[in-house]
Protein backbone atom coordinates (compact mmCIF):
# COMPACT_ATOMS: atom_id res chain seq x y z
CA UNK A 1 0.00 0.00 0.00
CA UNK A 2 1.40 3.39 -1.16
CA UNK A 3 3.74 5.33 1.95
CA UNK A 4 2.09 8.11 2.64
CA UNK A 5 5.04 10.31 2.31
CA UNK A 6 5.17 9.03 -1.25
CA UNK A 7 1.94 8.10 -2.62
CA UNK A 8 1.35 8.48 -6.46
CA UNK A 9 1.86 12.37 -6.66
CA UNK A 10 2.58 13.11 -10.16
CA UNK A 11 -0.65 12.90 -11.38
CA UNK A 12 -1.64 15.78 -9.27
CA UNK A 13 1.04 18.34 -10.09
CA UNK A 14 -0.25 19.51 -13.41
CA UNK A 15 -0.45 23.17 -13.61
CA UNK A 16 -3.97 23.55 -14.69
CA UNK A 17 -6.35 22.54 -11.83
CA UNK A 18 -9.95 23.07 -11.41
CA UNK A 19 -12.58 22.45 -9.16
CA UNK A 20 -16.51 21.41 -8.21
CA UNK A 21 -19.09 23.09 -6.90
CA UNK A 22 -18.92 23.54 -2.92
CA UNK A 23 -19.63 20.75 -1.16
CA UNK A 24 -19.46 19.88 2.72
CA UNK A 25 -21.14 17.58 5.60
CA UNK A 26 -24.75 17.86 5.91
CA UNK A 27 -26.41 18.28 9.52
CA UNK A 28 -29.77 17.49 8.65
CA UNK A 29 -31.29 13.95 8.30
CA UNK A 30 -33.45 12.96 5.25
CA UNK A 31 -34.90 10.23 4.12
CA UNK A 32 -34.82 10.43 0.47
CA UNK A 33 -33.89 8.00 -1.76
CA UNK A 34 -29.98 8.99 -3.12
CA UNK A 35 -30.52 6.73 -5.60
CA UNK A 36 -33.20 8.85 -7.14
CA UNK A 37 -31.57 12.38 -6.92
CA UNK A 38 -30.78 13.89 -10.32
CA UNK A 39 -27.07 15.76 -10.73
CA UNK A 40 -27.44 19.46 -11.85
CA UNK A 41 -24.17 19.87 -14.39
CA UNK A 42 -23.12 23.69 -14.58
CA UNK A 43 -19.66 25.18 -15.89
CA UNK A 44 -17.05 24.79 -13.32
CA UNK A 45 -15.87 27.32 -10.76
CA UNK A 46 -12.01 27.68 -9.85
CA UNK A 47 -10.17 25.22 -7.67
CA UNK A 48 -10.77 25.58 -3.61
CA UNK A 49 -7.56 25.49 -1.45
CA UNK A 50 -8.31 22.06 -0.73
CA UNK A 51 -8.21 21.38 -4.41
CA UNK A 52 -5.10 23.09 -4.77
CA UNK A 53 -5.92 26.16 -6.21
CA UNK A 54 -5.72 27.75 -10.15
CA UNK A 55 -7.66 28.56 -12.65
CA UNK A 56 -11.21 26.88 -14.15
CA UNK A 57 -10.24 24.08 -16.74
CA UNK A 58 -10.07 25.09 -20.44
CA UNK A 59 -12.19 24.58 -22.53
CA UNK A 60 -11.60 21.14 -24.60
CA UNK A 61 -10.07 21.15 -27.86
CA UNK A 62 -13.10 20.73 -29.93
CA UNK A 63 -14.75 24.14 -27.91
CA UNK A 64 -16.94 22.07 -24.96
CA UNK A 65 -16.94 23.12 -22.06
CA UNK A 66 -16.16 21.02 -18.65
CA UNK A 67 -19.32 20.44 -16.52
CA UNK A 68 -19.36 19.67 -12.63
CA UNK A 69 -21.77 18.91 -10.60
CA UNK A 70 -22.11 17.71 -6.49
CA UNK A 71 -23.45 13.92 -5.58
CA UNK A 72 -25.51 13.55 -2.54
CA UNK A 73 -23.94 10.48 -0.38
CA UNK A 74 -24.16 9.23 3.28
CA UNK A 75 -21.86 10.74 5.40
CA UNK A 76 -21.98 7.00 7.27
CA UNK A 77 -22.90 4.29 4.82
CA UNK A 78 -23.87 2.29 7.92
CA UNK A 79 -26.78 4.91 8.31
CA UNK A 80 -27.54 5.79 5.04
CA UNK A 81 -30.77 7.45 5.75
CA UNK A 82 -28.75 9.89 8.37
CA UNK A 83 -26.55 13.49 7.44
CA UNK A 84 -25.18 13.47 4.11
CA UNK A 85 -22.13 14.76 2.23
CA UNK A 86 -21.70 16.10 -1.18
CA UNK A 87 -19.47 14.27 -3.95
CA UNK A 88 -17.88 16.57 -6.38
CA UNK A 89 -17.84 15.30 -9.77
CA UNK A 90 -16.81 16.87 -13.37
CA UNK A 91 -17.45 15.26 -16.51
CA UNK A 92 -16.55 15.88 -20.99
CA UNK A 93 -19.32 14.54 -22.60
CA UNK A 94 -19.15 12.27 -25.17
CA UNK A 95 -17.78 13.40 -28.32
CA UNK A 96 -18.76 10.82 -30.91
CA UNK A 97 -21.96 9.63 -32.64
CA UNK A 98 -24.69 9.66 -29.18
CA UNK A 99 -26.21 5.93 -30.87
CA UNK A 100 -22.68 4.45 -30.17
CA UNK A 101 -22.47 5.93 -26.64
CA UNK A 102 -21.32 3.58 -24.32
CA UNK A 103 -21.59 4.80 -20.81
CA UNK A 104 -19.98 6.99 -18.35
CA UNK A 105 -16.41 6.16 -17.66
CA UNK A 106 -14.69 6.69 -14.10
CA UNK A 107 -11.48 7.84 -13.36
CA UNK A 108 -9.70 7.64 -10.30
CA UNK A 109 -5.92 9.11 -10.49
CA UNK A 110 -4.62 7.94 -6.97
CA UNK A 111 -3.05 9.19 -3.70
CA UNK A 112 -5.13 8.06 -2.03
CA UNK A 113 -6.14 11.66 -1.77
CA UNK A 114 -5.25 13.09 -5.21
CA UNK A 115 -8.76 15.28 -6.61
CA UNK A 116 -10.15 13.47 -9.33
CA UNK A 117 -11.91 16.62 -10.39
CA UNK A 118 -8.42 19.17 -11.07
CA UNK A 119 -7.10 15.84 -12.72
CA UNK A 120 -9.17 14.47 -15.19
CA UNK A 121 -8.74 18.16 -17.44
CA UNK A 122 -5.40 18.35 -17.20
CA UNK A 123 -5.24 14.78 -18.53
CA UNK A 124 -8.27 15.05 -20.99
CA UNK A 125 -6.36 15.23 -24.32
CA UNK A 126 -4.69 11.97 -23.56
CA UNK A 127 -8.24 10.58 -23.25
CA UNK A 128 -9.49 11.78 -26.48
CA UNK A 129 -10.52 8.45 -28.51
CA UNK A 130 -12.00 7.13 -25.13
CA UNK A 131 -14.44 10.27 -25.07
CA UNK A 132 -15.46 9.28 -28.63
CA UNK A 133 -17.80 6.62 -26.77
CA UNK A 134 -17.88 7.42 -23.08
CA UNK A 135 -19.00 10.44 -20.83
CA UNK A 136 -15.65 11.08 -18.92
CA UNK A 137 -16.50 11.43 -15.08
CA UNK A 138 -14.10 11.63 -12.43
CA UNK A 139 -14.77 13.03 -8.51
CA UNK A 140 -12.76 14.29 -5.46
CA UNK A 141 -13.12 10.75 -3.13
CA UNK A 142 -14.71 11.64 0.04
CA UNK A 143 -12.50 13.70 2.19
CA UNK A 144 -10.85 15.21 -0.78
CA UNK A 145 -10.98 18.35 -2.40
CA UNK A 146 -14.22 19.68 -2.20
CA UNK A 147 -15.82 16.52 -1.00
CA UNK A 148 -16.31 17.33 2.91
CA UNK A 149 -12.32 17.47 2.87
CA UNK A 150 -10.32 16.64 5.78
CA UNK A 151 -8.40 19.28 7.20
CA UNK A 152 -5.35 19.08 9.33
CA UNK A 153 -2.91 22.12 10.11
CA UNK A 154 -2.75 24.85 8.73
CA UNK A 155 -0.40 26.44 5.60
CA UNK A 156 2.47 27.61 8.53
CA UNK A 157 2.11 24.27 10.23
CA UNK A 158 2.52 22.26 7.18
CA UNK A 159 5.90 24.60 6.03
CA UNK A 160 7.37 23.72 9.02
CA UNK A 161 5.95 19.82 8.94
CA UNK A 162 8.01 18.92 5.89
CA UNK A 163 11.00 20.88 7.30
CA UNK A 164 11.42 18.27 9.75
CA UNK A 165 13.91 15.57 9.89
CA UNK A 166 12.07 12.72 8.31
CA UNK A 167 14.84 10.21 8.88
CA UNK A 168 16.33 10.64 12.56
CA UNK A 169 19.69 9.72 13.71
CA UNK A 170 18.93 10.27 17.26
CA UNK A 171 17.05 9.71 20.34
CA UNK A 172 16.19 13.63 20.78
CA UNK A 173 15.52 13.39 16.27
CA UNK A 174 12.92 10.53 16.90
CA UNK A 175 11.10 12.11 19.63
CA UNK A 176 11.02 15.38 17.87
CA UNK A 177 9.40 13.10 14.69
CA UNK A 178 6.89 11.30 16.78
CA UNK A 179 5.71 14.53 18.72
CA UNK A 180 5.42 16.59 14.96
CA UNK A 181 3.97 13.19 13.75
CA UNK A 182 1.12 13.27 16.69
CA UNK A 183 0.71 17.02 16.80
CA UNK A 184 -0.27 16.66 13.04
CA UNK A 185 -2.61 13.57 13.66
CA UNK A 186 -4.57 15.55 16.88
CA UNK A 187 -5.03 18.49 14.65
CA UNK A 188 -6.64 16.03 12.06
CA UNK A 189 -8.79 14.96 15.14
CA UNK A 190 -9.62 18.21 16.19
CA UNK A 191 -10.61 19.43 12.74
CA UNK A 192 -12.30 16.79 11.20
CA UNK A 193 -13.44 14.47 13.98
CA UNK A 194 -16.88 14.07 11.93
CA UNK A 195 -15.36 12.65 8.55
CA UNK A 196 -12.45 10.64 10.24
CA UNK A 197 -14.21 7.34 10.48
CA UNK A 198 -15.77 8.26 6.91
CA UNK A 199 -12.90 7.78 4.88
CA UNK A 200 -12.30 4.20 4.17
CA UNK A 201 -11.75 2.87 1.09
CA UNK A 202 -15.04 1.01 1.31
CA UNK A 203 -16.47 3.51 2.03
CA UNK A 204 -14.96 5.48 -1.76
CA UNK A 205 -16.37 2.20 -3.43
CA UNK A 206 -19.77 2.30 -1.93
CA UNK A 207 -20.09 6.16 -3.49
CA UNK A 208 -19.05 4.53 -6.84
CA UNK A 209 -22.14 2.34 -6.93
CA UNK A 210 -24.38 5.29 -6.21
CA UNK A 211 -22.59 7.45 -8.69
CA UNK A 212 -23.01 4.53 -11.53
CA UNK A 213 -26.71 4.49 -10.26
CA UNK A 214 -27.46 8.37 -10.39
CA UNK A 215 -25.15 8.43 -14.11
CA UNK A 216 -27.60 6.33 -15.36
CA UNK A 217 -25.15 2.94 -15.58
CA UNK A 218 -26.30 -0.53 -15.18
CA UNK A 219 -22.14 -1.51 -15.13
CA UNK A 220 -19.61 0.37 -13.96
CA UNK A 221 -16.84 1.32 -16.51
CA UNK A 222 -13.78 2.21 -14.65
CA UNK A 223 -10.27 3.06 -15.39
CA UNK A 224 -8.30 3.39 -11.71
CA UNK A 225 -4.57 4.35 -11.68
CA UNK A 226 -2.27 3.63 -8.78
CA UNK A 227 -4.43 3.89 -5.52
CA UNK A 228 -7.15 3.94 -7.67
CA UNK A 229 -6.78 0.11 -9.08
CA UNK A 230 -7.13 -0.54 -4.99
CA UNK A 231 -10.32 1.28 -5.10
CA UNK A 232 -11.38 -0.57 -8.32
CA UNK A 233 -10.73 -3.78 -6.57
CA UNK A 234 -12.54 -3.55 -3.55
CA UNK A 235 -15.31 -2.02 -5.44
CA UNK A 236 -14.99 -5.38 -8.17
CA UNK A 237 -14.79 -7.22 -4.42
CA UNK A 238 -18.34 -5.22 -2.95
CA UNK A 239 -20.35 -5.52 -6.54
CA UNK A 240 -18.63 -8.30 -8.69
CA UNK A 241 -21.98 -8.27 -10.73
CA UNK A 242 -21.73 -4.86 -11.51
CA UNK A 243 -18.80 -4.36 -12.88
CA UNK A 244 -18.49 -3.20 -16.83
CA UNK A 245 -15.04 -2.51 -18.78
CA UNK A 246 -12.44 -1.85 -16.41
CA UNK A 247 -8.90 -0.84 -16.68
CA UNK A 248 -6.49 -1.07 -13.37
CA UNK A 249 -2.82 1.07 -14.43
CA UNK A 250 -0.16 1.43 -12.19
CA UNK A 251 -1.38 -1.45 -9.77
CA UNK A 252 -0.96 -1.88 -6.04
CA UNK A 253 -0.52 -4.70 -4.52
CA UNK A 254 -3.20 -5.90 -2.30
CA UNK A 255 -1.56 -8.31 -0.58
CA UNK A 256 0.55 -6.30 1.12
CA UNK A 257 0.53 -4.96 4.38
CA UNK A 258 1.84 -1.03 4.97
CA UNK A 259 5.19 -2.48 5.94
CA UNK A 260 5.53 -4.56 3.05
CA UNK A 261 3.84 -1.91 0.69
CA UNK A 262 6.67 0.93 2.00
CA UNK A 263 9.48 -1.56 1.76
CA UNK A 264 8.43 -2.48 -2.12
CA UNK A 265 8.52 0.96 -2.63
CA UNK A 266 11.92 1.46 -1.31
CA UNK A 267 12.81 -1.50 -4.36
CA UNK A 268 11.63 0.39 -6.35
CA UNK A 269 12.30 4.37 -5.79
CA UNK A 270 16.05 2.56 -5.49
CA UNK A 271 14.83 0.92 -9.47
CA UNK A 272 13.86 4.16 -10.73
CA UNK A 273 17.21 5.62 -9.43
CA UNK A 274 19.25 3.13 -11.24
CA UNK A 275 17.85 3.55 -14.19
CA UNK A 276 17.48 7.51 -14.06
CA UNK A 277 21.43 7.30 -13.05
CA UNK A 278 21.86 5.13 -16.20
CA UNK A 279 20.02 7.05 -18.32
CA UNK A 280 22.03 9.98 -17.72
CA UNK A 281 25.57 8.54 -18.13
CA UNK A 282 25.18 6.33 -21.12
CA UNK A 283 24.32 9.32 -23.29
CA UNK A 284 26.22 10.50 -25.60
CA UNK A 285 27.26 13.48 -24.20
CA UNK A 286 28.82 14.07 -20.63
CA UNK A 287 26.20 13.28 -17.62
CA UNK A 288 26.68 16.48 -15.57
CA UNK A 289 26.35 14.80 -12.96
CA UNK A 290 28.11 12.35 -12.79
CA UNK A 291 31.09 10.19 -14.52
CA UNK A 292 29.22 6.85 -13.92
CA UNK A 293 25.73 5.46 -12.32
CA UNK A 294 27.54 4.52 -9.54
CA UNK A 295 29.08 8.05 -9.27
CA UNK A 296 25.82 9.59 -9.69
CA UNK A 297 24.08 7.78 -6.60
CA UNK A 298 27.03 8.21 -4.99
CA UNK A 299 26.81 12.22 -5.35
CA UNK A 300 23.45 12.19 -4.27
CA UNK A 301 24.25 10.08 -1.43
CA UNK A 302 26.82 13.14 -0.25
CA UNK A 303 24.15 15.76 -1.12
CA UNK A 304 21.73 14.16 1.52
CA UNK A 305 24.21 13.41 4.11
CA UNK A 306 25.69 17.01 3.36
CA UNK A 307 21.69 18.48 4.11
CA UNK A 308 21.52 16.92 7.36
CA UNK A 309 24.58 18.83 8.66
CA UNK A 310 23.38 21.53 6.88
CA UNK A 311 20.17 22.94 4.79
CA UNK A 312 20.72 24.46 1.54
CA UNK A 313 19.04 28.17 0.52
CA UNK A 314 15.26 27.22 -0.99
CA UNK A 315 12.67 29.33 -1.74
CA UNK A 316 12.71 31.90 0.86
CA UNK A 317 12.42 31.92 3.41
CA UNK A 318 12.61 28.01 3.71
CA UNK A 319 15.73 25.93 3.54
CA UNK A 320 16.41 23.15 1.35
CA UNK A 321 16.53 20.14 3.82
CA UNK A 322 17.91 16.41 3.82
CA UNK A 323 13.73 15.45 3.85
CA UNK A 324 12.66 17.94 1.66
CA UNK A 325 15.81 17.38 -0.87
CA UNK A 326 14.41 13.34 -0.71
CA UNK A 327 10.89 14.59 -1.66
CA UNK A 328 12.02 16.18 -4.19
CA UNK A 329 14.09 13.44 -5.71
CA UNK A 330 10.98 10.97 -5.11
CA UNK A 331 8.92 13.02 -6.94
CA UNK A 332 11.26 13.84 -10.06
CA UNK A 333 11.46 9.81 -10.46
CA UNK A 334 7.38 8.97 -10.92
CA UNK A 335 7.83 9.87 -14.65
CA UNK A 336 11.17 9.89 -17.16
CA UNK A 337 9.88 13.57 -18.47
CA UNK A 338 10.78 14.74 -15.48
CA UNK A 339 14.29 13.27 -15.16
CA UNK A 340 15.70 16.61 -17.10
CA UNK A 341 14.44 18.43 -13.88
CA UNK A 342 15.84 16.43 -11.57
CA UNK A 343 19.66 16.66 -13.45
CA UNK A 344 18.93 20.34 -13.35
CA UNK A 345 17.84 20.49 -10.27
CA UNK A 346 21.14 18.17 -8.62
CA UNK A 347 23.23 20.49 -10.50
CA UNK A 348 21.76 23.30 -8.95
CA UNK A 349 22.19 21.99 -5.40
CA UNK A 350 25.74 21.00 -6.06
CA UNK A 351 26.28 24.99 -6.44
CA UNK A 352 24.77 25.20 -3.50
CA UNK A 353 21.08 26.72 -4.52
CA UNK A 354 17.91 24.32 -3.49
CA UNK A 355 15.16 26.07 -5.29
CA UNK A 356 14.44 23.67 -8.12
CA UNK A 357 14.51 20.66 -5.29
CA UNK A 358 12.05 22.44 -3.08
CA UNK A 359 9.88 22.69 -5.98
CA UNK A 360 10.03 19.06 -7.06
CA UNK A 361 9.58 18.69 -3.35
CA UNK A 362 6.55 21.26 -2.91
CA UNK A 363 4.42 19.25 -6.00
CA UNK A 364 4.63 16.08 -3.50
CA UNK A 365 2.97 17.76 -0.69
CA UNK A 366 0.57 19.51 -2.42
CA UNK A 367 1.59 23.16 -1.87
CA UNK A 368 1.50 25.88 -4.36
CA UNK A 369 3.68 28.74 -5.50
CA UNK A 370 1.33 30.79 -3.57
CA UNK A 371 2.08 28.90 -0.25
CA UNK A 372 -0.82 27.50 0.38
CA UNK A 373 -1.25 23.40 0.60
CA UNK A 374 -4.22 21.73 -1.01
CA UNK A 375 -5.48 18.97 1.54
CA UNK A 376 -3.65 16.10 -0.46
CA UNK A 377 -1.56 14.94 2.79
CA UNK A 378 -4.20 15.08 5.02
CA UNK A 379 -6.73 13.21 3.08
CA UNK A 380 -3.82 10.40 2.01
CA UNK A 381 -2.95 10.24 5.87
CA UNK A 382 -6.78 9.81 6.71
CA UNK A 383 -7.48 7.38 4.36
CA UNK A 384 -4.69 5.72 4.17
CA UNK A 385 -5.01 5.45 8.22
CA UNK A 386 -8.92 4.59 8.01
CA UNK A 387 -7.46 1.63 6.16
CA UNK A 388 -4.80 0.14 7.72
CA UNK A 389 -4.82 -1.87 10.73
CA UNK A 390 -1.23 -1.70 11.76
CA UNK A 391 0.28 0.55 14.07
CA UNK A 392 4.11 0.99 13.84
CA UNK A 393 5.98 2.00 16.88
CA UNK A 394 9.52 3.59 16.77
CA UNK A 395 11.09 0.41 18.32
CA UNK A 396 9.44 -1.77 15.48
CA UNK A 397 10.78 0.56 12.62
CA UNK A 398 14.16 0.85 14.22
CA UNK A 399 14.94 -2.66 14.02
CA UNK A 400 13.75 -2.65 10.21
CA UNK A 401 16.19 -0.50 9.16
CA UNK A 402 18.51 -2.83 8.05
CA UNK A 403 16.40 -4.16 5.83
CA UNK A 404 14.90 -1.05 4.86
CA UNK A 405 18.70 -0.01 4.17
CA UNK A 406 19.31 -2.90 1.94
CA UNK A 407 16.63 -2.49 -0.09
CA UNK A 408 17.14 1.20 -0.73
CA UNK A 409 20.45 3.57 0.89
CA UNK A 410 18.50 6.62 -0.30
CA UNK A 411 15.15 6.24 0.31
CA UNK A 412 14.92 3.17 2.95
CA UNK A 413 15.48 5.57 6.49
CA UNK A 414 12.39 7.61 4.42
CA UNK A 415 10.00 5.10 3.41
CA UNK A 416 10.64 3.14 7.52
CA UNK A 417 9.82 5.99 9.48
CA UNK A 418 6.74 7.20 7.23
CA UNK A 419 5.34 3.44 9.17
CA UNK A 420 4.66 5.93 12.02
CA UNK A 421 1.98 8.47 10.35
CA UNK A 422 -0.79 5.81 11.98
CA UNK A 423 0.76 5.73 15.37
CA UNK A 424 -1.36 8.04 17.09
CA UNK A 425 -4.39 7.91 15.07
CA UNK A 426 -7.67 8.64 16.20
CA UNK A 427 -9.58 5.72 14.21
CA UNK A 428 -8.55 2.17 13.92
CA UNK A 429 -7.95 0.53 10.98
CA UNK A 430 -9.91 -2.02 9.25
CA UNK A 431 -7.78 -4.53 7.52
CA UNK A 432 -4.26 -5.65 6.81
CA UNK A 433 -4.80 -5.08 3.17
CA UNK A 434 -7.86 -4.98 1.14
CA UNK A 435 -9.99 -7.81 -0.32
CA UNK A 436 -10.34 -7.27 -3.84
CA UNK A 437 -11.78 -10.70 -4.80
CA UNK A 438 -14.38 -10.60 -7.33
CA UNK A 439 -15.73 -14.44 -8.57
CA UNK A 440 -18.35 -13.51 -11.03
CA UNK A 441 -16.89 -10.28 -12.38
CA UNK A 442 -16.04 -9.31 -16.06
CA UNK A 443 -12.73 -9.25 -17.00
CA UNK A 444 -10.34 -6.23 -15.59
CA UNK A 445 -7.64 -5.26 -17.80
CA UNK A 446 -4.56 -5.33 -14.75
CA UNK A 447 -1.54 -3.01 -16.89
CA UNK A 448 1.96 -3.19 -14.78
CA UNK A 449 5.37 -1.19 -15.85
CA UNK A 450 8.54 -3.04 -15.13
CA UNK A 451 10.27 0.45 -13.95
CA UNK A 452 7.27 1.74 -11.88
CA UNK A 453 8.92 3.09 -8.59
CA UNK A 454 5.47 3.57 -6.56
CA UNK A 455 3.73 0.28 -7.15
CA UNK A 456 6.49 -2.08 -8.21
CA UNK A 457 5.61 -4.11 -11.20
CA UNK A 458 5.18 -7.22 -9.03
CA UNK A 459 1.89 -5.58 -7.97
CA UNK A 460 0.07 -6.55 -11.38
CA UNK A 461 0.41 -10.43 -10.97
CA UNK A 462 -0.61 -10.23 -7.59
CA UNK A 463 -3.34 -8.24 -8.54
CA UNK A 464 -4.60 -10.73 -10.67
CA UNK A 465 -4.47 -13.71 -8.45
CA UNK A 466 -6.43 -11.27 -6.15
CA UNK A 467 -9.15 -10.87 -8.14
CA UNK A 468 -9.52 -14.37 -8.91
CA UNK A 469 -9.82 -16.96 -11.70
CA UNK A 470 -11.08 -15.49 -14.96
CA UNK A 471 -11.11 -11.98 -13.72
CA UNK A 472 -7.75 -10.43 -14.15
CA UNK A 473 -5.85 -10.35 -17.42
CA UNK A 474 -2.18 -9.42 -17.00
CA UNK A 475 -0.44 -6.38 -19.63
CA UNK A 476 3.03 -5.73 -19.23
CA UNK A 477 4.99 -2.68 -20.58
CA UNK A 478 8.29 -2.77 -20.50
CA UNK A 479 9.15 0.86 -19.42
CA UNK A 480 9.89 3.53 -16.89
CA UNK A 481 7.91 6.02 -14.96
CA UNK A 482 4.54 5.41 -12.60
CA UNK A 483 1.70 3.99 -14.74
CA UNK A 484 1.62 3.08 -18.62
CA UNK A 485 -1.34 4.29 -20.49
CA UNK A 486 0.48 8.22 -20.19
CA UNK A 487 3.61 6.61 -21.44
CA UNK A 488 2.51 7.05 -25.35
CA UNK A 489 3.46 3.60 -25.50
CA UNK A 490 1.00 2.70 -28.92
CA UNK A 491 0.80 -0.88 -27.75
CA UNK A 492 -0.47 -0.12 -24.60
CA UNK A 493 -2.85 2.05 -25.64
CA UNK A 494 -4.11 0.27 -28.37
CA UNK A 495 -5.02 -2.66 -25.64
CA UNK A 496 -6.49 -0.11 -22.98
CA UNK A 497 -8.85 1.16 -25.99
CA UNK A 498 -9.45 -1.81 -27.42
CA UNK A 499 -11.12 -3.46 -24.85
CA UNK A 500 -12.31 -0.10 -23.22
CA UNK A 501 -14.46 0.88 -26.87
CA UNK A 502 -14.87 -2.34 -28.62
CA UNK A 503 -14.49 -4.76 -25.57
CA UNK A 504 -12.09 -7.03 -26.90
CA UNK A 505 -9.47 -8.29 -24.28
CA UNK A 506 -6.32 -8.75 -24.55
CA UNK A 507 -4.55 -11.95 -24.72
CA UNK A 508 -3.45 -12.70 -20.93
CA UNK A 509 0.61 -11.95 -20.82
CA UNK A 510 0.63 -9.54 -23.79
CA UNK A 511 3.98 -7.50 -23.21
CA UNK A 512 4.55 -3.98 -24.75
CA UNK A 513 7.37 -2.01 -24.77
Amino acid sequence: MPNPRLRAAVLTTSAVLLSSLLTGCGDDSQDEDLTAQKLSWKDCPAPSQAEGGGAPPSPLPNGDEWQCATMKAPLDWDEPKGDTIGIALIRAEASGDKSKRIGSLLFNFGGPGGSGVTTLPAFGEDYAKLRTRYDLVSFDPRGVGRSAPVQCENDQQLDAYFQQDATPDDAAERTELLDNTKEFNEACEKNSEKMLPQVRTTDAARDMDLMRHVLGDDELHYFGISYGTELGGVYAHLYPERVGRAVFDAVVDPTQDPEQGSLGQAKGFQLALDNFAEDCTSKVEDCPIGDSAQDVKDRIAKLLADLDRKPLPGIFPRDLTQTAATSGIAQALYSPDFWEYLTEGLQQAYDGDGRILMLLSDSMNGRSENGEYSNLIAANVSINCADDKPRYTAEYVQSKLPEFRAASELFGDFLAWGMVSCTDWAVAGVADHPDVSAPGSAPILVVGNTGDPATPYEGARKMVQALGAGVGVELTYRGQGHGAYDSKSKCVQNAVDGYLLEGKVPAAGTVCS
